[in-house]
């Protein structure tokens, strides 16, 4: 007899943690099904209330209304992305859609913004500035999603919503199929020369998986980053850039350049329907920067400041490339960046990046980033082996306030699979609020990631970069964790996109502070901490190629600007559009074929359309706020209690430069940016 339908009521386990081990794959259509039809049910309860409308009777009914289709929605699109298969991207597939068209159907309901208006209209007699926020976001929602329209106009909103979904959909499924659809089988030692032992264990490991002789090289980011960093065979180099880099855009069943021309096309439409002349426009409008002038004016200012030091950093390399190859016609490729820089970097500060691999062992650096945040905000993390996890690499904690309060749990999932899509981000499988009688409902938050998973006997083993995106990800973790907000449209990280990036990213700048490292970074064999010589040839690169890595993200802003910034159909050459889109800020010469819009989930499969800048916005504030902490030397309780206090435990109750300006005293400046980059004194 199958399982009851865990959707279909509370989850009944401790900490009200999801039930894994009791979901069924056809749990989740019956579930979706089941909370439609109770959504529909709460509306029109709303509708159908004959009193006058307050807060309680319809903003609040609203904001707690399909409370099953939460439940599932938070467990299914959660595991598409992390733990998919077949069945579950059939079920994302069909519904999809369906939640669109229903959530359409909502906002545009006549009777229903009849109520919701009649509230914003008499907001000034309520008090509480939180309700009066909900109450404006509730109304702003409303009007951004069509509801004063007309009908004909609506209907046409509603459809495009639908159709979007679906979109956005199938393009995150052929990136993910276009990844796990290559592979490079190598036979020949010599063809792995310069790789370390940790990627050669692991290629070898790859290939015993696949019942293959010798090593396996796929698109993965530790294997394709640790190849395209070591390995001396240039051809091979450039065989495995070309097979990341046009992955989803040759022309075969992965292809996605149908996709983003119906993508940016409808995204336009909904726009102009909605009275913008393009998308960016209409998307800007909610967020810190509000328009395209503001979000130009940015990356044009950091372009001018930043683009000669990148040059410079490229002539460089390039020197460098073409003194070892004794060739003084060699051409710098990007296919050659990663291979050159970092022999560059290792002779230029005498060390190697896998000379830090052995003192970053995952579960050592678990420990140091969970220690940072009790250090930090006095949070601490306790394994939990009782509670169902969703795969057998998933870890849960149970996590703790310095009173003992508890505060929600996290789950980590820390490597690679074919069933996971690439990238590392953080989500939530249920947000933090109050319930009626106001106990506080605390959250369940996940990471994911795709680490460098261990090999043979050796554990996992991190490079720098890791740790730092391990950060950067549990930044967002304590977004969410130590939220403390009524409503949970508001809390946490359900914040505009150019503000999200702050508490992420200013965890970043922990992880080369010797006071962090000499906690974490341990030799797994040796137990000796990190020598304080390695220390200080750490932070002697932090500025290492800064200059290239900012341009690299300002490329991605321009082409997501170019993209949104469209105001007729797009019916080009997806290549060729982006090739122009980011041209000024090119550092290389570019290939024929290649192509990243193809594969970007970001703006075409996740929520960072018109506002990927959103990176280098939040970079600006994530410095100038980090300069608090190191006038304060560093690791400091009090700096970071005015963080969550201000920050951190407010969700989007106030306006994000009012909460920044209430922690720093001040409006940011970009000064604190340009020199920690090494651009300004």
């Amino acid at each position: 007899m199958a399982n009851a339908n865990p959707f279909l009521q509370e989850f009944n386990l401790k900490f009200s943690a999801v039930p894994f081990d009791k979901i069924e794959l056809d749990h989740y259509a019956e579930a979706l099904e089941a909370g439609l039809k109770q959504q529909e049910e709460d509306i029109q309860k709303i509708v159908e209330n004959t009193d006058a409308p307050t807060f309680e009777n319809t903003i609040l009914a609203l904001e707690n209304s399909g409370e099953i289709l939460s439940r599932v929605c938070g467990v299914l699109f959660n595991l598409t992305e992390a733990e998919t298969c077949d069945v579950l991207d059939s079920i994302s597939e069909k519904y999809s859609p369906i939640l669109s068209e229903a959530s359409s159907k909502i906002h545009q309901n006549e009777a229903l913004f009849v109520r919701v208006k009649k509230v914003y209209e008499n907001i000034d007699q309520y008090t509480d500035p939180i309700q009066k926020k909900l109450i404006e976001n509730t109304y702003i929602g409303f009007v951004r999603s069509g509801a004063n329209l007309e009908a004909d106009k609506k209907e046409r909103l509603k459809t495009l919503s639908s159709e979007l979904s679906l979109l956005t959909f199938n393009f995150g499924r052929l990136a993910l199929q276009g990844t796990n659809a290559y592979t490079l089988h190598l036979n020949n030692i010599e063809d792995l020369d310069g790789l370390p032992e940790y990627a050669l264990a692991a290629a070898k490991e790859k290939a015993t998986e696949k019942g293959l002789e010798g090593y396996v090289i796929d698109l993965s980011a530790p294997s394709y980053i640790s190849f395209m960093q070591y390995a001396t065979n240039r051809e091979l180099r450039k065989q495995l850039y070309m097979a990341y880099n046009t992955k989803t855009s040759k022309g075969d069943d992965n292809d996605n350049q149908e996709n983003i021309k119906k993508i940016v096309n409808n995204r336009l439409e909904m726009a102009q329907i909605m009275g913008s002349s393009h998308y960016s426009e209409y998307r800007l409008e909610r967020t810190m920067a509000q328009n395209d002038s503001a979000v130009y004016g940015l990356l044009d200012d950091l372009l001018e400041k930043y683009m000669p030091h990148a040059i410079k950093e490229r002539e460089i390399i390039e020197a460098y490339a073409k003194q070892l190859n004794n060739d003084s016609s060699f051409q710098l490729m990007p296919y050659d960046w990663a291979y050159y820089s970092e022999k560059y970097k290792e002779e230029k500060y005498n060390y190697k990046e896998e000379d830090l691999k052995p003192y970053f062992e995952l579960e050592r650096v678990k420990k140091g980033v969970f220690g940072l945040a009790t250090d930090l905000y006095g949070v601490k993390f306790i394994p939990n082996k009782e509670l169902p996890v969703y795969h057998k690499d998933v870890d849960l904690f149970e996590v703790y306030d310095a009173d003992g309060k508890f505060m929600g749990l996290l789950y980590t999932d820390f490597f690679p699979r074919k069933s996971k899509r690439q990238g590392a981000w953080m989500t939530e499988f249920k947000g933090q609020y109050y319930n009626a009688d106001g106990t506080d409902s605390r959250p369940l938050i996940s990471l994911v990631m795709n680490f460098t998973p261990p090999t043979g006997n050796n554990p996992a083993l991190l490079t720098f970069d890791e740790v730092k995106t391990f950060l950067h990800e549990f930044g967002h973790a304590l977004h969410g964790l130590l939220s403390d907000v009524p409503y949970e449209s508001l809390s946490g990280t359900n914040v505009y996109r150019d503000f999200v990036e702050l508490p992420s990213q200013l965890m970043e700048n922990f992880a080369s502070l010797p006071e962090f490292l000499n906690k974490t970074a341990i030799h797994y064999e040796t137990g000796e901490v990190i020598p304080a010589e390695l220390v200080n040839k750490l932070k002697a690169s932090e500025q290492y190629l800064a200059a290239y890595s900012c341009i690299r993200q300002l490329s991605f802003g321009y082409l997501d600007m170019a993209w949104h910034g469209i105001n007729e159909k797009f019916d080009g050459n997806v290549i060729e559009f982006e090739r122009n889109a980011w041209k000024k800020t090119q550092l290389f010469p570019s290939i024929d074929g290649c192509c990243m819009s193809t594969h970007f989930t970001h703006l075409f499969a996740g929520g960072y359309a018109a506002g990927y800048y959103g990176y280098k916005w939040a970079e600006v504030l994530d410095a100038d706020a980090f300069s608090v902490f190191k006038e304060a030397g560093g690791i400091n309780a009090t700096v970071a209690s005015r963080f969550r206090e201000n920050i951190l435990s407010k969700g989007s109750t106030e306006h994000p430069m009012t909460l920044y300006i209430k922690f720093r005293g001040c409006k940011p400046q970009t000064d604190a940016l340009l020199k920690r980059d090494g651009i300004a004194e």
